[in-house]
């Protein structure tokens, strides 16, 4: 519920995150009006008809819990993260570094506090899971004395286990309280439960084994430069830029990694921000990351960035192993060498500078036909998963024309255009096709077949007839015939 506050503009009322069709977190308006964590979504919207129900999204509270955690690993190391939003660490340090537990558990807070986060609640006792129980109590801070923790667990429902099928069979064997469940005999829980029974068992008697197990912090691999006096040329910022983007690599490459999408954030003096995400078709290196930050300022000076710049920030958003990307025995195979004469003439030319092909979404050929810079995920103006009837079959013409661009004439043996009527039918049988200075004898043809879309928008509308034509050279043209009667060279198959 916390990360979805932070990551997103929390509207008025109750709010219930939702997972696997059962509420998992709900605000504390939701909490008055009766809703519960562990309710199926029915009951909880049926206890409050204007519930908002939001989605549960892992990824989103990793990244929103991250720096609250930094925080903490930077006041007390040693810290082991249970799940997003709550982590467990060793109370003995910190309390003797703050002068006792409480004074201890206040300092960890402030963090939260700092971040905006607020509402953080910290708990002190013999066992994680009792330290878990007393900070989902109401205060603040609760610190369970040693060798109370059974009795502190005592009056707490058996949900709190966090085992669905001990929370549905106990209360009807007449056991409702964590007190209840450790009192009985050992024996008869591992007879009746098993082994996951008696370690549940011993949860609810205060008798939590489980040491906490630091994680190891991930290595900080994004890198940061500040500018100051501020920067106003693309040169300046490149050149500025160097030094950050070698130590980026240099910093992925101790960590025998490498980085194939690169996330640059440019920072403006007036608050003026771009943030773009990098492919490289194999990984970057310094001169590939400075090329990027050229290039994104270049695209955002006057636009998105119209004051001097201040900061650039590099952030790698998928790595893959350093091993993967390392020279081959014999030297760089034809791929390698392809990509490197490539990457330098886009360093020459400008991001849009070299451009792959791409087929995407549409009837006509030269809509479908969308050039991708180098390097870069293709992104299709029109989805290609799409029916689109009346467009083409596989397979497609090799060479494609501009629209209207090619001019040519299909004539009949007596060397009359060649027309379609209003029926659809050839006024004649085609025995030429005349390209340019050329006089091609058919060999085959096949149509012709209508084309119409967007009627309704004048701007939009394109009409015409589809035909194919084979000549005697062995090449093969698609032809469209426009209403006005002039054919055009749609595409040619090579």
């Amino acid at each position: 519920m916390t990360a979805w506050r932070l990551a997103s503009d929390a509207p008025e009322g109750p709010v219930a995150v939702i997972e696997a069709n059962q509420v998992v977190s709900c605000s504390s308006q939701a909490h008055a009006e009766g809703v519960r964590p562990g309710q199926r979504r029915r009951e909880a919207q049926s206890r409050c008809p204007q519930l908002t129900v939001i989605a549960a999204d892992p990824a989103r509270d990793e990244h929103e819990f991250a720096p609250l955690l930094q925080l903490v690993e930077q006041a007390a190391p040693g810290v082991q993260l249970i799940r997003p939003g709550l982590v467990a660490l060793r109370a003995r340090g910190p309390a003797r570094y703050y002068g006792g537990e409480p004074q201890a558990a206040a300092a960890l807070l402030a963090g939260s506090d700092e971040l905006g986060i607020g509402d953080g609640r910290a708990g002190v006792a013999d066992g994680v899971f009792t330290a878990e129980q007393a900070a989902r109590d109401g205060n603040p801070i609760r610190v369970v004395p040693a060798g109370e923790a059974a009795a502190f667990l005592a009056p707490l429902p058996v949900n709190r286990l966090d085992d669905p099928e001990l929370a549905s069979l106990l209360p009807r064997l007449g056991i409702r309280r964590l007190g209840d469940f450790a009192g009985m005999d050992v024996a008869q829980v591992r007879d009746r439960f098993g082994e996951r029974g008696v370690r549940l068992h011993a949860l609810a008697g205060g008798a939590d084994s489980r040491p906490v197990q630091p994680r190891v912090p991930p290595p900080e691999l994004a890198r940061q430069v500040d500018f100051e006096p501020p920067l106003e040329l693309a040169e300046q910022v490149a050149f500025s830029s160097r030094a950050t983007a070698e130590e980026f690599v240099a910093g992925l490459a101790a960590a025998n990694l490498v980085c194939t999408e690169l996330r640059v954030t440019l920072s403006a003096e007036q608050g003026e921000r771009s943030e773009r995400v990098w492919l490289h078709p194999a990984c970057f290196d310094a001169a590939a990351v400075v090329d990027r930050v050229r290039w994104q300022l270049q695209a955002a000076a006057g636009d998105t960035i119209g004051s001097p710049l201040v900061r650039v920030r590099l952030e790698p958003v998928a790595t893959d192993a350093i091993s993967h990307h390392a020279p081959g025995l014999f030297g760089p195979g034809g791929d390698e060498l392809v990509h490197h004469a490539l990457t330098r003439v886009q360093a020459m030319l400008g991001h849009e500078g070299v451009a792959t092909p791409a087929v995407g979404g549409g009837r006509w050929l030269d809509e479908r036909q969308v050039l991708v810079p180098w390097g870069d995920r293709p992104v299709l103006p029109q989805p290609l998963d799409r029916p689109w009837p009346g467009s083409l079959p596989d397979p497609l013409p090799a060479t494609v024309f501009p629209p209207r661009n090619r001019r040519v004439e299909l004539l009949d043996a007596d060397g009359v255009r060649v027309r379609v009527d209003d029926r659809l039918l050839l006024t004649g049988e085609p025995a030429q096709l005349v390209v340019g200075s050329a006089r091609l004898r058919t060999a085959g043809w096949a149509g012709p077949w209508p084309v119409a879309e967007r009627g309704w928008d004048p701007d939009r509308a394109r009409n015409g007839c589809r035909f194919q034509v084979a000549d005697d050279t062995g090449g093969a043209w698609l032809l469209v015939l426009d209403p006005d009667g002039g054919w055009w060279a749609e595409g040619r198959y090579d």
